[in-house]
């Protein structure tokens, strides 16, 4: 049975990418909702983005990963002009596959919680898989 190469992608792996709300990142503005509120999918954006920060220092040339799961719940609302932080902890790491632990908060009070699940891939094999199937 052949090995599987070492993961180069340690559980514990963080990273925290910052947002200060515009009107442009409001559920009115991205069309989830009529409320001029931080929207749901600017809250999933940007704990996305943190996921990919945490692995880019050591993500191996010609790969990426990919969002494949994604739990999140949106427990408070974020008015324009706050800044909101998104957090990222790579909770797992097995195969392709990597799952993280994410919160977004505003200051003391937590925003949103979840997990994301990305998978590791080739990027050039992905994007033609991608241009062939449509």
């Amino acid at each position: 049975m052949q090995e599987q190469p070492e993961s180069p992608f340690p559980p514990g792996l963080t990273a925290r990418i910052e947002l200060t709300v515009t009107d442009a990142d409001t559920a009115l503005a991205v069309g989830s909702g009529d409320v001029p509120v931080l929207g749901t999918p600017r809250v999933l954006a940007l704990a996305e983005a943190a996921t990919v920060a945490a692995t880019a220092a050591r993500m191996p040339a010609g790969r990426t990963t990919v969002g494949v799961r994604v739990e999140l719940e949106h427990l408070a609302a974020t008015p324009v002009g706050r800044t909101v932080v998104a957090r990222a902890r790579l909770a797992e790491a097995g195969g392709r596959r990597l799952l993280f632990e994410v919160t977004v908060t505003d200051g003391d009070a937590t925003v949103a919680v979840g997990r994301v699940e990305r998978a590791l891939v080739d990027r050039q094999r992905f994007v033609e898989r991608a241009v062939r199937a449509s």
